[in-house]
């Protein structure tokens, strides 16, 4: 009887031992976090913005021939953050300020300038903090500087996730983001694994509230 007292305790409380590791890490997706992820994936980034062509960078169509082979036709990481920034009604560096080349290096200079602070960013100190923001509906970019200000950086936006905590210490938020492969869902350790110096001590979170 003993036995099977204690057989029948440990299957009760194995599922709330486990329970924490598939929780939730950052609270749930608020209504305001939904509508962002529906205005993220309304921009059709695994379609546009594609690397290896010239685009508009608000539009992410391409806007030179087929062939062109002059300057701005690589990745657009920053210009799709640009450009949802702006469709969130929110401003983040972008043409004409500045050009599409080497614009993420120059985003991530900006933004923790006193110009991106006047602009309403906010520095957010860890990740587990900047996935909560992007689930209450918060503009969240997560950016890495490249300490070769001739080499592209990067930068992503962070997308409501109810990842759990395991997963978050892993592989750090999800990501919306444009690159040398544009991904609707991927994470901040895989997104910006082509960035030496990257992930996961390298990059920076800011937050913008939306209007």
């Amino acid at each position: 009887m003993n036995v099977r007292f204690l057989a029948l305790a440990v299957a009760l409380l194995l599922p709330l031992s486990a329970a924490p590791q598939h929780a939730p890490c950052c609270g749930p997706i608020t209504p305001a976090g939904q509508r962002l992820a529906a205005t993220l994936d309304s921009m059709n980034v695994e379609s546009l913005w594609q690397a290896n062509e010239h685009i508009n960078w608000e539009t992410g169509q391409p806007d030179r021939g087929a062939n062109y082979e002059g300057p701005g036709n690589h990745t657009h990481c920053s210009a799709f953050a640009a450009s949802a920034a702006k469709r969130l009604g929110v401003y983040l560096l972008r043409p004409p300020e500045h050009g599409q080349q080497l614009l993420a290096n120059a985003q991530a200079e900006w933004i923790a300038s006193p110009a991106g602070r006047e602009a309403g960013w906010k520095p957010v100190a860890e990740m587990h903090k900047a996935q909560h923001l992007a689930n209450e509906g918060n503009l969240v970019l997560v950016l890495f500087q490249n300490p070769d200000k001739h080499t592209p950086g990067h930068v992503a936006i962070v997308r409501p996730s109810e990842k759990s905590a395991r997963a978050l210490e892993e592989n750090g938020p999800e990501t919306i983001q444009a690159g040398q492969h544009n991904h609707a869902k991927i994470n901040v350790r895989i997104g910006f694994e082509n960035h030496p110096g990257a992930w996961p001590t390298g990059v920076r979170y800011y937050v913008h509230s939306l209007p």
